[in-house]
């Protein structure tokens, strides 16, 4: 099994140069250009594969859908496609001035919208703050896949589908969850250098310092849609999934770097266990809340003060024989400590 070429028998490549190159890879003409076939041999070559992901050969058919999904990414990004296409020797290609250069140039030439209505999306999008991509999608003109893959080719970014995607948990394991939620993002894989990482948005220098800081290397953006990528930090950071795991990355990493001193490397072998055994994670009252969750607790806490006063109110009418005006005053300041209550502690 070990010595079995996946390559060959699982791709049809002959034999030659292992790996091959990524046109070879995705069964491609040398330096093809043409994105759509790049993306649809990956999806056929993706499909294939997965069909071995069983059994004894379930280790090595995913590391060969990750070499795949580098191939992809790599062919269907620009700037990253020109400089391994360099690689391979090829000649400079001439500049297509025609290309579209914006989210809805890139729409316009795919007939997804009208060039008549690119003044109404833009003065849409300029009342309401939000970028074109998210602009056409509120106003249901464009599916958000169609119109992510126009905000990457704006951005020059190659564009995926998380569903095809395989991140490496060696790679997930690196980044805490508080991280990954606070720039929602997700890094699949180390590709020539370079950490790919899924955004929903053109990163920041944050984030970039974050990921160098963490692995050593550069990153690389790659834009999938926005929901998808919510839905994959739900799939692989649920509460209490990896946090721990980063937190002893990190504890090890920092004990590393001072292991000329035995004594201080014993203290910071037991504070880091330490953190694991208490489970850090649910104290962190003063990480800011996604929107999502905050929107949900200011909702749970609308509730209990509404049935604070509501208790109260039906509590003084059992047992009081009448109601007087400044009774009411009663329910009220009822309601508003269990307000201030929540908000100290539970709504932030």
């Amino acid at each position: 099994m070990s010595d079995i070429d996946v390559y060959k028998e699982w791709l049809g490549i002959p034999e030659g140069v292992r790996p091959p190159d990524y046109y070879t890879l995705l069964r491609l003409v040398q330096f093809e250009d043409d994105e759509e076939k790049i993306r649809n041999n990956y999806r056929k070559l993706n499909a294939h594969v997965r069909k071995y992901a069983t059994g004894q050969f379930l280790v090595r058919s995913q590391e060969l859908l990750n070499e795949l999904a580098k191939a992809m990414l790599c062919l269907t990004d620009p700037d990253g496609k020109r400089e391994y296409d360099d690689s391979l020797g090829r000649p400079p290609a001439e500049v297509n001035e025609d290309e579209p250069r914006t989210t809805l140039q890139y729409l316009v030439s795919k007939g997804l919208i009208k060039r008549s209505q690119v003044a109404e999306i833009e003065h849409f999008a300029e009342a309401r703050g939000l970028s074109h991509r998210d602009a056409v999608i509120q106003m249901k003109l464009v599916e958000p896949p169609e119109a992510t893959r126009a905000l990457a080719t704006e951005l020059r970014l190659p564009y995926v589908d998380l569903e095809d995607m395989l991140p490496e948990d060696s790679v997930l394991d690196v980044v805490p969850r508080r991280v990954i939620k606070k720039y929602s993002c997700l890094p699949l894989f180390e590709d020539r250098g370079r950490l790919l990482v899924v955004c929903i948005d053109e990163p920041g220098m944050e984030l970039e310092d974050e990921i160098r800081h963490r692995f050593g290397i550069p990153m690389r953006a790659v834009l999938a849609v926005p929901r998808s990528v919510n839905q994959a930090i739900a799939r692989y950071y649920a509460p209490g999934m990896r946090e721990e795991g980063a937190v002893e990355e990190s504890a090890s990493s920092s004990k590393s770097g001072k292991a000329d001193n035995k004594a201080d490397a014993k203290k910071k072998e037991s504070s880091k266990a330490e953190p694991v055994k208490k489970k850090p994670e649910p104290k962190k009252k003063s990480e800011k809340l996604s929107p999502e969750d905050s929107s949900q607790r200011m909702q749970y806490s609308l509730i209990a003060i509404c049935w604070s006063v509501i208790g109260t109110v039906f509590l003084m009418l059992m047992t009081m024989e009448e109601m007087r005006a400044v009774h009411y005053l009663v329910p009220v300041v009822v309601g508003a400590v269990v307000a201030g209550i929540l908000k100290l502690t539970y709504w932030k």
